[in-house]
């Protein structure tokens, strides 16, 4: 029987088989929105290339630049997540975990550089594939809470911290409001935090709109919104809906809706509203000590991914990539 490595192939974008793409990544144990071919055709600007398994047993998109004549491997912005993706098929049949060795050995093959955010199900490679190779490899927090009981259980789980905020801002008279327009929470969210997310290119902000309304035109986009008695905007939230998550891409909290709890509302109506649907809510994150709190007090627990990073180029360009 072949090995995994002798059966894994490069792909570039336009020899990808779209629909047997899309049906591995439908049909993974770690299905995650992410890795469909139009969300990375949207954030990587059609740039990337693939490693696959046989015949799309499993997968794994990679995403490339190119700097100073040399491709090298990124995570786009407003993706959280990619590395290996596949079903397991059956007991011993080689599943997304067992395969992560292998894939990353040839990612190693292909590209001197990458700065990579595997899946939760793809632990940190066990061996040094290339001698003298300098590699970087980490977990990343991100705060998941199913969604499978009625609202009153999932209630009774929320911290003390979060029930005394949702006590506030009972008192401001907040609306939660399904539609708004797509365009004002984008620019609220740009506004509020782009100088917090500095390595976000203006077209990075330009595709993920342009991904947001394909998601729309698929019915698989949700705005909602927290607004005042007055109607003013005071948080938003831009999710995207797949077969098993609701993904959080964008929350933000205007100055006016911290001083009324308003995110806190949001989070709060969100999730009164798809109790018991039997989704995943996944609030993206974060490792920052008083978001991943606040993501904490609505009962979720932390499902890990991973960063991974190596860095093989020739001295002196190395340098600059350190």
């Amino acid at each position: 029987m072949a090995k995994p490595n002798d059966r894994i192939h490069y792909l570039k974008r336009q020899n990808i088989d779209i629909r047997r793409w899309d049906a591995c990544i439908e049909k993974a144990s770690n299905r995650l929105v992410y890795a469909f071919h139009f969300y990375l055709d949207h954030m990587a600007d059609g740039r990337w290339d693939a490693l696959v398994l046989g015949d799309y047993e499993a997968v794994m998109p990679l995403p490339w630049r190119r700097k100073w004549g040399l491709r090298y491997i990124y995570q786009p912005a407003f993706t959280q997540q990619l590395g290996i993706f596949g079903p397991h098929l059956h007991p011993a049949a080689p599943g997304p975990q067992s395969l992560s060795d292998p894939f990353l050995q040839q990612l190693q093959l292909h590209f001197r550089f990458a700065e990579y955010y595997l899946n939760y199900q793809n632990p940190l490679p066990t061996t040094q594939f290339t001698p003298g190779l300098r590699t970087l490899s980490k977990p990343r927090v991100n705060y998941i809470l199913p969604l499978i009981t009625p609202y009153d259980e999932l209630a009774s789980n929320y911290k003390k911290d979060l029930v005394r905020n949702l006590r506030l801002s009972s008192t401001a008279r907040l609306n939660y409001l399904h539609d708004f327009h797509l365009a004002t929470v984008l620019n609220s969210f740009r506004r509020q935090y782009a100088q917090r997310l500095p390595y976000f290119r203006p077209e990075d902000y330009r595709n993920f709109e342009r991904l947001c309304q394909l998601m729309h035109q698929r019915g698989q986009l949700l705005i909602r919104v927290a607004t005042g008695p007055q109607q003013q905007l005071l948080a938003t939230a831009i999710l995207f809906r797949d077969a098993n998550r609701l993904y959080l891409l964008q929350s933000t909290t205007l100055p006016d809706g911290r001083k009324k709890e308003a995110n806190h509302f949001l989070l709060d109506q969100l999730i009164r509203e798809w109790a018991a649907s039997g989704l995943i809510l996944d609030f993206e994150g974060s490792d920052q000590p008083g978001i991943a709190h606040f993501y904490a007090n609505f009962g979720s627990r932390d499902q890990p991914y991973f960063f991974y990073r190596y860095n093989g180029l020739p001295w002196p360009v190395r340098l600059l990539k350190r």
